[in-house]
């Protein structure tokens, strides 16, 4: 049953066939086995085994599985050794990144308390929070963790943090009283306490409704198990570039079959012939780059304060479109802070500096409710040995009270010497507001001046409209003028103001006395002194980073368990949206999917959510095509971050839960951080393409050679273990020098790749065929030119194909790197240089190095070869270059 908040306790603890004074242990027994532990269960897991097995089932990888299976076949021991390297190592990577990554629910039973104190049989007694079954009775008090679903028999000052359930930045206060709506958000259940949150004030006695996996954090936990992540965009389009490259390498390798058998050579040899192309079509080096180039990029964002978790998601983030982000701890800085004080006649705002300097007119009336504020209050304020070092501890409002009194200079520790509190009226949700009495010592300060006669004074604080019932008096500049009509509106409408602008708003009163009451008679015919305005105030730089993605074509989107005017206000100063009111989870529940649908194309600001409203939202986004990233720092906010197309967790105020199901983690907390590393989500993706568009039209250049030599009489223009050397030295080296080039000047101001569209398209195919066909033809004219039917013993020609396809790749590689800088500009990547180099002599040292030229079955070539093959290699990056200039444009 989910609707326990709307059942009188009475008829809850009838329901569940229970007294306050708890279970006999016989029956708790019983129940125990009948509802079994109270602890989350966790899905079963995929084995290890499973995890590794998958990693060889991409395309890509069956590809070089099945050449290195017709390589070992043919006797062809090195190749097929070589090729299965590489599988191993990217196979090895992802198992590894993926191991690590599938612990969300081992975090969730972590939040568990171990221990609980409960009513058993008419005596307290502390068992194991597992033992806990439904119907017991639990005692709870400051500082404790919810060990179950409770239903709140009685209630003392009780307030709970739900922040990491609900994403309410405050804590709830709780009470017995009735909720009659069935479906009012988890945060406004306020005769509910939830498992996993936590007891920050008072205490009080709640009926377990639900243990295990029938609490809302089991449901929760159900979500995370049942949430299935989809491929990224990354694997996707390699996915689909490996499966044509397998229907095009199957096709050029049928074709160079059927045309050598016809033109009368041997099927053995036009077999071997046909795996050579086969080979030369697969970029075997592309798995190890793209997990090279992720692990960099990885790195690279590790320094800007991004961990990844899953290396897919670095390119992912470059994708994305939508970022679905919570507020509290991500856009705010989830502080409580006072940011206004309207008094009479005045309204003054609470800078974010530590001192507030105001003028002499001002400072009177401000001093004086600041020092209300910080008499009032429960919070201490604690300076460490250095005066630089101090901490606020206590409830998150009334702490902001003491930290804006500090800001004038008013501390409690000073006050508290002219004015020692002596008396109290704790507060209670029935009155809502708290009064402390303190004595006048006479020393007092100059904005009490008009106190120095007296010998008591009370100080309140509490809701408006509850101390305005009381009240029958203003302050106003250093006089109580009467509580006529006219004030009155006046204040309701200031209150009615700060509300609408999503702020908690406190009033602050104070009353003369004679003799230090304690009861709550003493609160009459109080003298009004002002309001206090309160929010979890957004953080400075989220602002200029919300511009930036919608700069870069991308849509934020806040998604909250806040209040909604909370939500709408903090979302129209961040300019998240200019709407006034935010989507309600109430809302959104009663929508079918094609309104959801509709909603989340337009709607920016939703408020009070649950945690299956998150996931709702999500899915919606991404039917519609869209690539969601979503950040969040609770437990509430798990299994969207699961669904999420890269889920993103707070490091430093994030849950556990949070962390184990994100891809990502911002080690700072700043939204802002999430935008570098989009920029550099997007610096992969496009070095990456940049890769694959080098490494196909190589590729298609040596098919080409392959396909057209035997027309010249060269049956195998290149041996098998030869394509291979080539395709590692230049997909795998200068691939390498390729993944790692820096930002182009454009990479944010771009809209972002469209998620339908292939690793390539249409555009891109006309400029490998160029580049192909021109490493093809200077390759094959120095064959044909160098080729002596009549010593077949002279593998010159053979050895210059070998090099010139080398050295045009090198250059290819440097013209294509960023259009924003030169080809030959080291500063800009260092990196490039060194494997640029490499290639070369590596490329030179087969050649040249005896014993290598043998087993490769090349030759050495005379320096007037070597440098008209180098010249005909360069011919290349001219052509690369005319292409991005003329074609591209």
């Amino acid at each position: 049953m989910s609707t326990w908040h709307t059942i009188h306790k009475e008829n809850v603890l009838n329901e569940l066939k229970t007294t306050p004074e708890g279970l006999l242990d016989g029956e708790a027994e019983a129940r125990l086995k009948e509802h079994g532990p109270n602890r989350l269960e966790e899905k079963r897991r995929k084995s290890p085994l499973k995890m590794l097995l998958q990693q060889f089932t991409e395309t890509m990888v069956v590809i070089l599985i099945v050449a290195a299976l017709l390589s070992l076949f043919l006797g062809k021991t090195t190749e097929a050794v070589a090729i299965l390297i590489i599988v191993l190592l990217f196979g090895f990577l992802g198992f590894i990144q993926e191991y690590r990554a599938d612990r969300a629910m081992a975090a969730l039973n972590r939040m568990v308390v171990p221990k609980v104190r409960v009513r058993r049989a008419g005596k307290v007694k502390e068992i194991a929070a597992t033992e806990l079954v439904p119907g017991d009775i639990v005692e709870l008090e400051a500082g404790n963790v919810v060990p179950a679903d409770l239903r709140v028999l009685d209630a003392f000052n009780l307030k709970i943090q739900e922040a990491a359930l609900t994403g309410e930045s405050e804590p709830i206060d709780k009470s017995d009283e009735l909720i009659t709506k069935e479906d009012a958000p988890l945060g406004d259940r306020r005769d509910m306490a939830y498992m996993g949150t936590v007891v920050t004030y008072g205490r009080g006695v709640g009926i377990t409704v639900a243990t295990g996996m029938r609490t809302e954090l089991g449901k929760i936990a159900d979500m995370i198990g049942s949430v299935e992540t989809g491929k990224t965009p990354l694997q996707e389009k390699l996915d689909k570039l490996g499966k044509m490259l397998a229907l095009f390498g199957a096709a050029a390798a049928a074709l160079i079959f059927a045309v050598g058998v016809l033109s009368g050579e041997t099927a053995a040899d036009m077999f071997l012939t046909a795996v050579s192309v086969a080979v030369a079509v697969v970029p075997e080096g592309l798995p190890a780059v793209v997990t090279i180039t992720l692990a960099l990029g990885s790195q690279r964002m590790l320094r800007r304060n991004a961990l990844i978790r899953k290396l897919p998601a670095v390119e992912t983030l470059g994708s994305v479109t939508m970022i679905c982000s919570d507020k509290t701890g991500t856009l705010t800085e989830n502080k409580m802070t006072v940011t206004v004080m309207e008094l009479p006649e005045q309204t003054v705002e609470i800078p974010p500096a530590a001192r507030l300097e105001t003028d002499a007119t001002t400072a009177g009336n401000l001093d004086f409710a600041l020092a209300i504020s910080v008499l009032c209050n429960d919070a201490t304020h604690e300076r460490g040995v250095d005066s630089e070092t101090e901490q606020v501890i206590g409830d998150p409002t009334e702490t902001s009270l003491l930290i804006a009194g500090a800001k004038r200079g008013i501390t409690k520790e000073e006050l508290y010497e002219a004015l020692p509190r002596v008396n109290e009226v704790p507060f209670d949700s029935n009155r809502k507001r708290m009064s402390t009495i303190h004595k006048l010592n006479g020393d007092l300060p100059d904005y009490f001046h008009a106190f120095q006669d007296d010998s008591f004074l009370l100080c309140c604080k509490g809701a408006p409209d509850s101390l305005l019932s009381v009240s029958n008096f203003v302050w106003v500049n250093g006089e109580q003028v009467p509580l006529d009509t006219g004030w009155r509106d006046k204040i309701l409408d200031a209150n009615s103001n700060l509300a609408k602008n999503g702020m908690r708003v406190l009033g602050l009163a104070f009353r003369k006395l004679s003799a230090p009451g304690s009861d709550t008679d003493v609160e009459q015919e109080l003298v009004f002194v002002g309001l206090a305005g309160i929010i979890d105030p957004p953080r400075q730089e989220v602002k200029v980073a919300v511009e930036q993605c919608r700069l870069a074509g991308i849509r934020p989107v806040m998604i909250t368990g806040d209040h909604p005017l909370t939500a709408a206000a903090i979302g129209r100063e961040l300019h998240f949206s200019d709407q006034s009111e935010a989507i309600t989870g109430e809302r959104l529940q009663k929508a079918d999917e094609q309104e959801l649908a509709d909603l989340a194309t337009k709607t920016s600001v939703y408020a009070r959510v649950s945690p299956e409203d998150k996931l709702r939202i999500v899915n919606a986004l991404q039917q519609k095509g869209e690539v969601v990233a979503m950040t969040g720092d609770g437990v509430n906010d798990a299994p969207a971050l699961r669904k999420a197309d890269i889920g993103v967790a707070m490091g430093i105020t994030g849950t556990d839960v949070a962390k184990e199901a994100a891809d990502m983690v911002l080690l700072d907390d700043n939204f802002a951080t999430i935008v570098a590393a989009v920029e550099e989500g997007r610096v992969i993706f496009d070095n990456l393409l940049r890769f694959i568009k080098f490494s196909l039209a190589g590729n298609l250049g040596k098919v080409i050679v392959m396909l057209i030599a035997p027309l010249f009489g060269m049956v195998v223009a290149l041996q098998p273990l030869q394509l291979l050397w080539l395709n590692l030295l230049t997909d795998g080296l200068l691939g390498l020098g390729l993944g790692t080039e820096p930002a182009e000047k454009d990479t944010m101001s771009r809209p972002p790749r469209n998620p339908a569209e292939g690793a390539l398209r249409k555009q891109d195919f006309p400029q490998l065929a160029i580049v192909g066909v021109t490493i093809a033809a200077v390759s094959i004219g120095l064959a044909v030119y160098y080729y002596n039917p009549s010593d077949p013993e002279d593998l010159t020609w053979q050895t210059m194909i070998f090099a010139t396809i080398g050295f045009s790749q090198v250059f290819q590689a440097l013209a294509l790197r960023s259009s924003g800088h030169s080809a030959f500009a080291i500063s800009t990547n260092p990196l490039m240089a060194i494997v640029a180099v490499s290639a070369i002599a590596l490329q030179l040292l087969v050649i040249y190095l005896p014993g290598l030229e043998g087993f490769f079955r090349l030759v050495p070539l005379s320096a007037e070869d070597l440098l008209i093959s180098i010249a005909a290699g360069s011919l290349v990056f001219v052509v690369v270059k005319l292409e991005k200039r003329f074609l591209s444009r």
